[in-house]
């Protein structure tokens, strides 16, 4: 009787490959692989194939069993570069006697290589993200060209990050695969997701640790199945540092291999020996991986500073924590290093008669030495919001021994309620007020986003607060707050109001606001005066000076801006209309789109997101003034922007590596014609058209200057002219909500806050990414433009795309329409909030305009006329209108 053959994973190059239960570790190169190297990037870019191939080659020579060649780039053509690749390697026998990994997270060229690739390859990767049907499909097809494959531990909730999910998704892939495609399941690998330990985050703990059980759970249950991973990723928290990070890899790979993993992608360049591993480093380093103490990560932070190797630049400069208690708990605050502060408050609270003593001394004493610094302009808003996490640290440590001895008279200097305003999730600016009023001793109740009128004036009776403080980003939360001042006012609240965000402005508080509430109205334009502002408004004995001042101010601009209003002179909207801008319409200037109809990209590569980011914006929002990259050479703020861009880069590396947050964008292009009364009315086959209703400038112009709407860049159906139009909605904001609150929990505002700021920068930087790839590809009308990122930030392009509450079109209800068109709900899961902002935050939306002519404007002022033209034209109520247009109308 003849044996069965042996069920063992089989592989080949020129040679074969048999992955046995005897067999050592197989190492897998990763160098050839874009997302990976820049070096082989460039390569590829550059088209320097014979230098790409020295990179294969050189990790064949180096050992590598197995070579993972991944073309995902959004500037080169992923299909094409790697099939090109694979049939240049397939004529160099030293580097293709190796099995060829194929990587992708596109399935075309998954497909593309596996037509082409010699021997017995591996497909990296497939999963359940996209439902059974779609997993089933593409592992037919694998089975089809005979490869292995490895299976992704995620499905449609999301990565497996758990060892219950691991399991989870392990057993339903194998049991699909095994049961249902008849995949052999020698040819499966799995991939159970490596993802840092010592981050900080108590959530982050046992990722190694669920790792190797996962791997030992696969190995023990799922017959003749192999485990590999991405070993670097495991030690992310310590880049810079690599003899701690040879020393993590080392101890992770020993445990996952005695646990069953069996191959992997691994730099044998950071990997140390497990056993020449010193016993002191390989102590703190197994407590990390294996999860063996609550302290585990603090120990190894602590210990990582003592040992140098040859990535440290310089030792860390420890002579300050031989100073005075007071000095070292200062330059802690100051300096923001959280590191030592639990020590030091410690100390402190033994030696105060009262545990509430060090708050209101040894902390003030610092927390004043920021204010003053902040004051003078010597330091500047990260600083302040780093000294806030080491201060919030301090008092978490205090806050149980002041609850025990019921100490609880805190001194503060008053209490302040924050929320941003029913419909708007916008954040940052309110949380970054937030952390600087507390710096100064003040009580903050902040209620988080979207929060009813109601709910804020019951909390401020119930919290007896001193101040309540407003934020808002879109246009409809400027009612919000008219409404809110109007109802504290009927309920003789006698407390004063701030107003922020971005939306606001001096002229709405005056106008608008200022009239409804008899008491004190302030519109805060930056975080650098709330502290100002809000002392001026609670010290007793200058206050009422203080109020009477700003009502008086408030009433001046007030009188000055309507009466500024009314000598502007404005045309009817018929008249308005007559003088119109004119194009002269050509048939050559319309180019007809390359693919028309709506397009989605699901789990989009942020990475392809960096080279577009506009970073001037993101120090803004940090309250540093300057452009990028001058404002980093700076003499009055370019050291702080330096450090800031730093703590930014490292952590969009995380975000990025780790892939923490969610990209996804829906865009369509349509045949559209200008209809009468400034309407764009879109043709799509099988249902009703589609319209936009766009608003006229009103303001009567010079002799020959025409009053402009968006309707006007397209062609009038008169013309017999065929044009177009798109519109989009793109997403980075899914996950940022969860990774902000991990940071909070941990006190960590300075964290939180950078995770949005960075969110709405990659959101940004994926509308300039997509609307190139439209220009260029989609639509095609400038196929052969080759700008820079700063020619694209200047908007040096053919085109706009004008966005939905912007000055263009202030009007966020045409949302409701794009959100219908394009059902972007449904296949991007972005929402729109009752007031019509985006949600998650991280989002932008708008349209798509091409002709040459095409420019961005801003509405202006419109009159009463226009807004009831408008709600004719939307079939909604005249008050509904001038709801959603307040800001542009008129005063009269």
């Amino acid at each position: 009787m003849l044996n069965k053959p042996s069920r063992y994973l089989k592989l080949s190059g020129l040679e074969p490959l048999i992955i046995t239960p005897d067999s050592n570790f197989i190492n897998v190169g990763e160098r050839t692989n874009v997302a990976g190297s820049k070096k082989f990037l460039r390569l590829i870019k550059e088209r320097k194939l014979e230098e790409a191939l020295d990179v294969a080659r050189h990790q064949v020579e180096g050992g590598a069993q197995i070579i993972d060649i991944n073309m995902d780039d959004g500037l080169i053509d992923g299909k094409e570069a790697m099939v090109n690749f694979l049939n240049l390697i397939a004529s160099e026998p030293d580097i293709a006697r190796v099995p060829i990994m194929i990587d992708s997270s596109k399935w075309e060229i998954i497909e593309a290589g596996l037509q082409v690739v010699q021997g017995k390859c591996v497909v990296n990767s497939i999963s359940l993200k996209e439902g059974e049907a779609e997993f089933i499909r593409q592992a037919t097809l694998i089975k089809r060209y005979g490869a292995a494959v490895i299976v992704m531990a995620f499905d449609e909730v999301g990565q497996a990050d758990t060892y219950e999910r691991r399991v989870e998704i392990a057993q339903r892939s194998y049991d699909v695969l095994v049961n249902q495609v008849n995949f052999p399941p020698e040819d499966i690998i799995f991939d159970l997701n490596i993802f840092p330990v010592a981050t900080g985050m108590d959530e982050h703990r046992k990722n190694a640790l669920d790792f190797i059980e996962g791997t030992r759970w696969v190995r023990n249950n799922l017959p003749y199945c192999s485990v590999s991973g991405g070993v670097s990723n495991v030690s992310f928290s310590f880049r810079g540092n690599n003899p701690v990070r040879e020393a993590m890899h080392s101890v992770f790979l020993y445990h996952a291999i005695e646990a069953g993993m069996n191959m992997g992608i691994v730099n044998p360049a950071l990997l140390e020996v497990y056993d020449d591993i010193p016993a002191d480093l390989l102590e703190h380093v197994e407590d990390v991986i294996l999860n063996r103490r609550d302290d585990a990560t603090e120990r190894l932070l602590e210990f990582a500073e003592t040992v140098v190797g040859k990535a440290k630049e310089s030792k860390v400069d420890l002579s300050w924590r031989k100073e005075p208690l007071q000095n070292r708990i200062t330059r802690a605050l100051v300096k923001g290093i959280d590191q030592y502060i639990v020590e030091d408050v410690e100390e402190a609270r033994l030696l105060a008669s009262r545990p509430l003593e060090v708050i209101e001394g040894n902390l003030m004493k610092g927390m004043n030495v920021v204010g003053d610094l902040f004051g003078s302009g010597k330091m500047f808003l990260p600083q302040v919001v780093k000294s806030a996490r080491v201060m919030k640290k301090a008092v978490a440590h205090l806050t149980p021994f002041i609850e025990a001895s019921k100490d609880k008279n805190t001194a503060a200097a008053g209490k302040i309620l924050m929320a941003t305003v029913k419909g708007d999730v916008h954040d940052i600016g309110k949380n970054i007020v937030s952390v600087v009023l507390a710096c100064n001793n003040y009580e903050i109740v902040d209620l988080g986003v979207m929060v009813p009128p109601e709910v804020i004036i019951q909390k401020a009776k119930d919290e007896q607060v001193d101040v309540i403080g407003l934020s808002g980003l879109i246009t409809p939360s400027l009612d919000e707050m008219v409404f809110l001042a109007k109802e504290m006012e009927r309920q003789s609240f006698s407390v004063p109001l701030l107003i922020g965000g971005a939306t606001t402005s001096k002229a709405h508080t005056a106008v608008k606001i200022d009239p409804v509430y008899s008491q004190s109205v302030v519109h805060v334009n930056d975080a650098s005066r709330a502290v100002t502002v809000v002392g001026d408004l609670l010290k007793k004995e200058t206050s009422d000076g203080y109020k009477k001042a700003i009502k008086l101010d408030y009433e001046s601009f007030r009188d000055k801006f309507l009466n500024r209003s009314k000598q502007k002179e404005y045309l009817s909207i018929d008249d308005a209309r007559k003088n119109k801008l004119k194009i002269d319409w050509k048939p050559e200037d319309i180019v007809k789109p390359n693919q028309m109809g709506i397009q989605v990209l699901e789990d989009f590569d942020l990475k392809k997101l960096q080279d577009y980011i506009d970073w001037s914006p993101f120090f803004r929002s940090w309250d540093l003034h300057g452009k990028y990259p001058n404002i980093l050479t700076d003499e009055i703020v370019g050291k702080q922007a330096t450090e800031l861009f730093e703590d930014a880069k490292t952590m969009l590396d995380e975000i990025l590596d780790q892939k923490l947050l969610k990209a996804k964008a829906v865009f369509g292009i349509f045949p559209a014609n200008q209809i009468e009364d400034d309407d764009i009315k879109l043709e799509l086959e099988g249902t009703q058209p589609f319209i936009f209703r766009t608003l006229r400038q009103q303001l009567k112009k010079r002799a020959g200057v025409p009053n402009i709407a968006l309707a006007d860049f397209i062609a009038p159906k008169s013309s017999g002219i065929q044009d177009y139009v798109g519109c989009f909605c793109v997403t980075t904001g899914f996950g940022t909500q969860e990774l902000a609150s991990s940071y909070e929990k941990n006190l960590d505002d300075y964290g939180s806050i950078m995770v949005k700021a960075l969110a709405d920068r990659l959101a940004e930087a994926f509308a300039e990414y997509l609307h190139k790839e439209v220009r260029t590809k989609y639509w095609g009308y400038t196929s052969t433009e080759s700008l820079s990122n700063t020619e694209l930030i200047d908007e040096k392009y053919q085109g706009i795309r004008p966005a939905p509450g912007y000055p263009a079109c202030p009007d966020h209800l045409e949302k409701l329409t794009i959100w219908e068109l394009l059902q972007v709900k449904e296949r991007i899961g972005v929402e729109l909030t009752d007031s019509l902002a985006m949600w998650p935050a991280a989002s932008v939306s708008g349209y798509y305009f091409a002709h040459p002519e095409a420019k961005y404007f801003g509405l202006g002022k419109i009159q009463k006329d226009q807004v009831e033209d408008f709600a004719k034209r939307k079939d909604i109520a005249i008050s509904e209108a001038e709801k959603w247009l307040a800001p542009n109308i008129v005063e009269n």
